[in-house]
This record gives structure tokens, C-alpha cells and sequence, in this order.
């Protein structure tokens, strides 16, 4: 499971700076930055604030996590086009963004 690089991608992916993330999941950015290098494994809490502060849901994160062998049976091709999928969703608008500027 590599949850790190899952995270740092979908906070590319949403425009977001580490601090901006941090703030918005209530962690720390020098915790923040710990875990996209996956200095540190976080707990299943505090993976759900950051889905959240993404405006994600978690299993997806999870999902952009997986490493192959932790698929099982799914397809390679088919795993690639969920995770595409995925990001090009992260494209979309954020909803806490959206929600501040009203």
C-alpha cells in the first residue's frame, strides 16, 4: 500500500498546497509531508479526514494506494482505467472550495 503517494496525487490533482491540506484535514504539514513519503503509516482515522478535506470518498484513496498484488483478481487494464477514472474526477470542481465561495 503505498497511501502516500495516493495522497500527494489526489492534493496535486485538487490544486492544493501541503499546508492547505493540512489545515483543511486538521494534521500538521510537516505530518502531512511525513506521510506522502510514507515516513508514517497513519491510522484509518486520519486517512478519513484527508478523503474528506479532498472531498473524496476514502476507499478511492485507498484504491489509488493499492500496489498490484493487492487487487487480487482485477484486471491490470482494468484497474488503470478505474484509477484514471478517479483522478479525472479529482478534476472536477472541490466541494469545500466551492462552498466557500458562496
Amino acid at each position: 500500500m503505498d497511501i502516500g503517494n495516493a495522497i500527494q496525487l489526489a492534493r496535486k490533482k485538487r490544486k492544493l498546497s501541503q499546508a492547505e491540506l493540512a489545515d483543511r484535514a486538521n494534521i500538521s504539514g510537516s505530518y502531512l509531508s511525513m506521510l506522502e513519503r510514507n515516513r508514517r503509516d497513519p491510522p484509518l482515522s486520519t486517512v478519513t479526514r484527508i478523503a474528506n478535506a479532498l472531498g473524496m470518498p476514502v476507499e478511492i484513496l485507498f484504491f489509488l494506494g493499492a500496489e498490484g498484488s493487492e487487487l487480487g483478481k482485477l484486471d491490470r487494464a482494468l484497474a488503470g482505467q478505474l484509477a484514471f477514472t478517479a483522478l479525472e474526477l479529482l478534476n472536477e470542481p472541490d466541494p469545500q472550495q466551492a462552498k466557500l465561495s458562496l
